[in-house]
């Protein structure tokens, strides 16, 4: 009788040995094994930026249209700027000149024909117009708008001849990187950490797959839902990739 029941143990033991090795998912390190669950989830842009001018005036042109892509620090508008321009002309004559009179008070310096305090008065009102100059230049800057990210131009809010102030002028969205925002079940709360890896199936371009990396799992539940937000963080460097479109996460757990 024992020798009958080792003999069945062990068969069970090698039929379930043969079954773990041709099991996939259970010859993989634990690290790879999937949540073949997939979870509903929106593909947005990594941020968006409401432009807005630093000074009040009027739109002299657009060097962009909506649906452009922009560099970082590309000008984009500028606002009419001829008194600006022609500040800025008057001071740099003014810089000029004074450089040149400074130049001769040294010779007549050296030669004794002034004094040493009518020269540094003469080399501080040069300094201050130079400073002054400065200042204009600087004004003038601040009538063209720049991008300050990498992205593309989401929508314009005015149109040249427009007077404008505080308000948004352009929305930009930077889309390199994208978001992609989960929400999971309460159930699954614990399993998904920071860090971790995730295959995004968005529904545009249809058939895609591309790989992202958890950035952010939220610690508050939403007891009205009994659900949790998760951000992954997926590379669109060729634009391949649009924001706004629906899409499926499959987490893939370490």
């Amino acid at each position: 009788m024992f020798f009958l029941r080792f003999t069945v143990l062990l068969a069970l033991f090698t039929q379930l040995a043969v079954s773990s090795a041709n099991d996939p998912l259970l010859s993989l390190p634990v690290s790879q094994v999937i949540d073949d669950d997939r979870y509903e989830c929106l593909v947005e842009p990594y941020e968006e930026v409401a432009l807005s001018s630093e000074v009040a005036g009027v739109i002299d042109r657009y060097f962009i249209e909506r649906g452009d892509y922009v560099r970082r620090g590309q000008k984009l508008a500028v606002l009419r700027d001829g008194i600006e321009k022609a500040a800025v002309a008057l001071a740099k004559t003014k810089v000029e000149f004074g450089e040149r009179k400074v130049q001769r008070n040294k010779e007549l310096l050296a030669k004794e024909l002034i004094s040493e305090q009518e020269n540094d008065e003469l080399e501080i009102e040069n300094r201050i117009s130079a400073l002054e100059l400065e200042e204009k230049q600087v004004k003038l800057k601040m009538r063209t708008i720049y991008s300050p990210i990498r992205g593309v131009v989401v929508e314009r809010h005015n149109s040249s001849g427009e007077y404008v102030t505080s308000e948004p002028v352009l929305t930009l969205a930077q889309i390199d990187p994208l978001n992609v925002e989960v929400i999971v079940p309460v159930e699954k709360f614990g399993t998904i950490k920071k860090g971790f890896k995730a295959e995004v199936y968005p529904v545009i371009p249809a058939g895609t797959k591309v790989t992202g990396k958890v950035t952010i799992v939220d610690s508050v539940i939403d007891a009205a839902s009994g659900t949790f937000g998760v951000r992954v963080q997926v590379t669109n460097r060729k634009y391949n990739l649009a924001a706004g479109v629906k899409c499926q996460v499959k987490f893939l757990l370490k």
